[in-house]
């Protein structure tokens, strides 16, 4: 992060912030930070590939939108993580995935356009995997506004 001047750091928090749903969404956020559209998505696009944004992009409600999210659970063998890993993050409907000290160890989301492609994908990972994908529904919702400063 010491590499970053002023304005990455204004326009890594900026992001953070909703867009306008607009056709040039990084126009007024350009003109507020003093650059031009253009200049702001050529620091957007260094951001990424120097890996300071690793992600970019906006956060559906899969449930609003007639979809689904499941955080699931499994207890992998070590020497078999990797193998499985790769299985379950080949399913383009896992969100991410991550790996976990404790019996549970991996660690994933499932974000599909059905309530009903949670059970299909969970149960194809399953069969693939032969090991038991834990599901944990959403119960309730809690938006809790995660920012990072940088």
């Amino acid at each position: 992060m010491s590499t970053l001047d002023d304005i990455d750091r204004a326009l890594i928090n900026a992001l953070q912030d909703d867009l306008p749903l607009t056709h040039r969404p990084f126009a007024p956020l350009a003109e507020r930070l003093g650059l031009t559209e253009e200049a702001l998505l050529t620091r957007v696009k260094a951001l990424r590939e120097s890996g300071v944004l690793t992600r970019f992009g906006p956060f559906f409600d899969a449930a609003a939108m007639g979809g689904a999210f499941c955080l699931c659970a499994m207890a992998v063998p070590a020497e078999d993580f990797e193998k499985v890993m790769t299985q379950v993050n080949a399913h383009e409907e896992v969100a991410h995935n991550y790996e976990r000290q404790h019996r549970l160890n991996m660690w994933f989301v499932l974000a599909t356009e059905t309530p009903e492609g949670i059970t299909q994908t969970a149960d194809a990972i399953e069969q693939e995997t032969g090991l038991i994908v834990h599901r944990f529904p959403k119960l309730q919702e809690f938006y809790i506004g995660f920012r990072v400063a940088a």
